[in-house]
């Protein structure tokens, strides 16, 4: 069973940074070969793609979030990593990790509030 726990979110000012952080374990859990990504879901909206790392090393983003959050991973933790900067309040949300695969597993989710 795959276990995906996300850290790092809390409440910043428009133009802060945040780096999320989602660290994997259990079964099958090796972020280095499977595809990882960043999801959010604002208030009233439905959620929605922020960003995806392949196990081949290809990251692909939103057209929000393009040139201002990274994804990364560092393999040794077994984590991914979502660094955000030049936030603004439209990036408000709770922010959940995926792990895609033949089962797909979602962590629970870590809150990001920008203040304008």
């Amino acid at each position: 069973q795959v276990q995906l726990v996300e850290s790092g979110g809390g409440l910043v000012q428009a133009g802060g940074s945040l780096r999320l952080s989602c660290a994997a374990s259990g079964t099958g859990s090796t972020v280095s070969s499977k595809t990882m990504g960043w999801y959010r879901q604002a208030p009233g909206k439905q959620r929605e793609f922020v960003a995806t790392l392949t196990s081949g090393g290809i990251s692909s983003y939103a057209y929000s979030v393009k040139g201002r959050f990274t994804i990364s991973r560092d393999n040794a933790k077994n984590t991914v990593y979502l660094q955000m900067n030049s936030l603004k309040s439209e990036d408000t949300a709770v922010y959940y990790c995926k792990m895609y695969g033949p089962w797909e597993y979602w962590g629970q989710g870590t809150q990001v509030t920008v203040s304008s």
